[in-house]
């Protein structure tokens, strides 16, 4: 774990003046006084997924905390980028294995007091697709197992060009609120998978607006 904390503080410190060029990130809020950059205690962000830079982003956005991201096996495959990955803390997910090991690192990274940043969609969405795609369940999963708040989060996407990259950072979630005891476990996964993915969506809709 120290040697994550180090690799994140040296790349965001030698990084940043590029970051800045590259993105020039404005910051929104739907109520900064409830939740602003700084996240205290554990946490998972969710977000909508647009680009490999989501990440690069949000890095940065949260300055402050170690964000340690679930991310596609097909970014681990290269050897750099691969090495760089897990120096920062990345949890690798097989998304065509039935290996949930993932979720448990997640959980014991949060038992920890640490943030856990997950792309719901899994993928970056396709032109003409509809957004947010469909959430995969990983994320209401490890929120109900961990009990931690969810902190909703919405990116434009607009990367290395003239417009500046926004981000919008949401009021944060706890999955329980969602949970109706009628139901089975798995049906109130789905509705809580669905309560996240319609969060996001709105979010989406907000950020457009501003």
């Amino acid at each position: 774990m120290f040697w994550i904390h180090f690799w994140n503080i040296f790349v965001k410190i030698t990084a940043w003046p590029v970051q800045f060029f590259c993105f020039r990130t404005k910051v929104h809020y739907e109520d900064r006084k409830v939740q602003g950059r700084r996240i205290h205690g554990p946490a998972i962000v969710i977000s909508n997924h647009t680009s490999v830079f989501d990440y690069a982003v949000y890095l940065f956005v949260f300055w402050s905390r170690t964000l340690r991201v679930q991310m596609a096996e097909l970014l681990f495959e290269k050897k750099s980028l691969g090495l760089l990955l897990k120096l920062l803390g990345g949890i690798r997910v097989d998304r065509n294995s039935f290996n949930f090991g993932f979720v448990d690192k997640s959980c014991g990274i949060l038992e920890k007091g640490g943030v856990v940043g997950i792309f719901p969609e899994s993928r970056i969405p396709r032109p003409g697709e509809k957004r947010p795609l469909p959430f995969k369940t990983s994320a209401a999963y490890t929120a109900l197992r961990s009990g931690v708040p969810v902190i909703p989060v919405v990116t434009n996407g607009s990367y290395f060009v003239k417009k500046r990259a926004e981000v919008l950072i949401g009021i944060p979630m706890k999955a329980d609120d969602f949970i109706d005891e009628s139901l089975s476990e798995r049906e109130n996964i789905e509705r809580v998978n669905e309560a996240f993915r319609n969060r996001i969506a709105e979010m989406t809709r907000k950020l457009d607006e501003l």
